[in-house]
């Protein structure tokens, strides 16, 4: 198969569970950066020096124009049963042909990687992996983080933000201590816990990304204010709208405008009345 816009239907056997959600995303006119999925024979193509599918891979490149982000797509990852988070290689800020074509390369190995292998295993799943890749659009953040639609620590029924200034992989990669907030249902802000943000991954003129020291000042002040709280809470309604079960975003602010970067099944969460059990238990 050939490369297909994300604004078609995708299916999760051929291009992945990241590309077929983020395709869904996109259809029903959501925030998603505009993009490109690679199917999983077309990744296998170029990982094996297909000079057909490489040129087709520069192509892609010059229609979408730098800067560049290449995320891992396999099928079964971002699914209920196995997120595969941390386990496959994202690549950030790709500015030419052949950064994306080493992007590619090099997620595809990811999939082959000890510790990818060892989670499939553990999870009891096929050995071989199917690996697409996502080609979007780099959103260069002003700030960024995750949104959880449950709490992950206890499972309540609130949305749980944790957010930085700059690109949100100081935030997913822990690098940080992120800002965290509270919200109801309804949207309401029951918690506002400013974290320390002293560092912020930016990216690099000449491709990649470099972090950068925060001005303390920054690094202690509140990152999302009032109005970006409420867009994303709007953003996970109209999440519900789309997709079934709990929600795990990312998500990115540049200027004023919000987007929807990833959108995972919340997977893990606790039964709150266990949690609240344990509690009990502990006294």
């Amino acid at each position: 198969m050939k490369p297909s816009p994300l604004n078609e239907q995708l299916e999760e056997c051929l291009f992945g569970g990241k590309a077929a959600s983020l395709a869904a995303a996109t259809r029903a006119h959501l925030p998603v950066p505009a993009g490109v999925a690679l199917p999983i024979g077309f990744v296998d193509a170029v990982a094996a020096g297909d000079a057909e599918a490489r040129h087709q891979l520069a192509a892609i490149f010059r229609t979408l124009g730098a800067p560049l982000v290449a995320r891992s797509s396999a099928v079964g990852e971002d699914s209920k049963e196995a997120t595969f988070a941390g386990q496959y290689v994202t690549r950030l800020n790709l500015r030419s042909e052949p950064q994306l074509i080493d992007a590619v390369l090099a997620i595809s190995d990811s999939a082959r990687s000890p510790s990818a292998l060892a989670y499939r295993e553990r999870l009891r799943l096929a050995r071989e992996p199917k690996m697409g890749v996502v080609i979007q659009h780099l959103v260069d953040a002003d700030t960024a983080g995750v949104l959880f639609s449950r709490n992950p620590i206890n499972g309540s029924e609130e949305l749980v933000i944790e957010a930085a200034w700059g690109l949100g992989e100081s935030v997913v990669a822990g690098l940080l201590t992120p800002d965290r907030f509270r919200l109801k249902p309804d949207g309401a802000v029951v918690e506002r816990n400013a974290g320390l943000k002293d560092i912020a991954i930016r990216i690099d003129p000449d491709g990649g990304t470099h972090e950068i020291e925060v001005p303390d000042r920054l690094a202690h002040m509140l990152c999302l204010d009032d109005h970006q709280l409420a867009a994303l809470h709007a953003l996970l309604q109209r999440c519900d709208e789309v997709f079934a079960g709990g929600h795990d975003l990312e998500w990115a602010f540049a200027g004023d405008r919000l987007y929807l970067l990833q959108r995972r099944t919340l997977t893990a969460i606790p039964n709150p009345a266990a949690a609240a059990a344990d509690r009990e238990g502990t006294r």
